[in-house]
């Protein structure tokens, strides 16, 4: 019987208040998109999406779209993964996308080639001191940058109590103004082949999974992610169960700057340049990944798994657009109706579990 009483004091077990997964929604959401790109596909030009439609490709799915949709979000993913530990634990990361800038700039500073068709590089940023570094030392370079940014981040908001909107948008501007002045606003280019080979193909695809299922172990079954979700549910209630939230915090903003570093080796690799500009807009594009996702701005909720399904919802908004031929601006568009979207139905969910629905 579904009304059976159950345990001590006789508590009943009720299948309506049953909670889904909060990914099953952004999932569900992510296949309806899908089947309304079809479905328009379908009644404006007579063709699929996402299937084949060509008689002389023997395979049931267009995988270059496939492909397409997965790349053209992997680098703004692996921002997203620290974006969306940030926002769990109750802050906000405005820096990132200026991060990936600057990190980029420096990266490919190490990262060049002495000779390009037998003559010097005409775009060498030092002496030949730094020319055909092993690849090693460019990732090791840029991590730093990350790990550096990220921890100033973390160390302003921690101990100096300054907002984390404030901090990091500091930040933002700083890291911003590094690149440009990094060459005086010329590009850096020509890279190592060792280098340029971090970002070819789907290589940035494979980091983003790889790290995506990295971050998600980490989260769920580590006492770094039962603290996060425990500082962005009630900070308060966590520093006084033992946990130092002020040296946690610092690790938090720290992982999210190495994950931007990260993502800006295999940006300038895949583009085998760096500019000032790179990045730019990247953090909230990550932010709204995050929130698509299913994680609240108020933290202690959400999940690297809901953030992936973010990417995916931006990919297909992305390609679809382009399939249907309409301009690039209506992506925009819609990108921002979907945030406010996110975020309304977060605020209602949390009436709704405030009231004991």
């Amino acid at each position: 019987m579904a009304n059976t009483a159950h345990g001590i004091g006789g508590l009943k077990y009720d299948p309506r208040k049953r909670t889904k997964p909060p990914e099953l929604n952004v999932l569900l959401a992510l296949v309806l998109i899908i089947v309304t790109f079809e479905v328009l596909g379908w009644l404006l030009y007579r063709d699929s999406f996402l299937f084949n439609t060509r008689d002389n490709v023997d395979a049931i799915f267009n995988w270059a779209r496939l492909n397409i949709i997965i790349l053209q979000v992997s680098i703004i993913g692996i921002i997203a993964i620290g974006v969306t530990q940030v926002i769990i634990s109750g802050g906000i990361d405005l820096s990132s996308g200026s991060i990936v800038g600057a990190t980029a700039m420096i990266v490919m500073s190490f990262a060049q080639t002495e000779l390009v068709n037998g003559n010097p590089n005409p775009k060498a940023v030092f002496g030949a001191w730094a020319m055909d570094l092993p690849v090693i030392v460019p990732i090791l370079v840029g991590l730093a940058c990350g790990l550096v940014a990220g921890c100033i981040n973390g160390l302003l908001i921690a101990y100096t109590r300054i907002p984390p909107f404030i901090a990091t948008l500091g930040m933002m501007v700083s890291a911003r103004g590094l690149s440009k002045w990094w060459t005086n606003g010329q590009p850096v280019s020509f890279p190592t082949e060792g280098f340029a080979a971090l970002g070819k193909g789907m290589m940035p695809v494979v980091y983003f999974i790889a790290l995506a299922i990295l971050f998600h172990l980490i989260l769920r079954q580590t006492v770094y992610g039962k603290h996060t979700y425990a500082t962005g549910s009630n900070e308060d209630a966590a520093r006084m169960s033992g946990i130092n939230v002020a040296r946690h915090k610092v690790l938090i903003y720290t992982l999210a700057g190495m994950l931007a570093s990260i993502a800006a080796i295999v940006l300038s690799s895949k583009n085998l340049t760096a500019q000032a500009g790179m990045g730019g807009m990247y953090e909230l594009d990550a932010i709204a990944m995050s929130v698509i996702g299913g994680v609240s701005l108020a933290g202690g909720r959400g999940s690297i798994i809901g953030t992936v399904l973010g990417a995916l919802i931006f990919g297909v908004i992305i390609s679809g657009f382009t399939f249907l031929k309409l301009d690039a601006y209506y992506q925009e568009m819609v990108k921002g109706a979907i945030i406010v979207g996110a975020v309304v139905l977060d605020q209602w969910r949390q009436r709704r579990t405030a009231a004991g629905m």
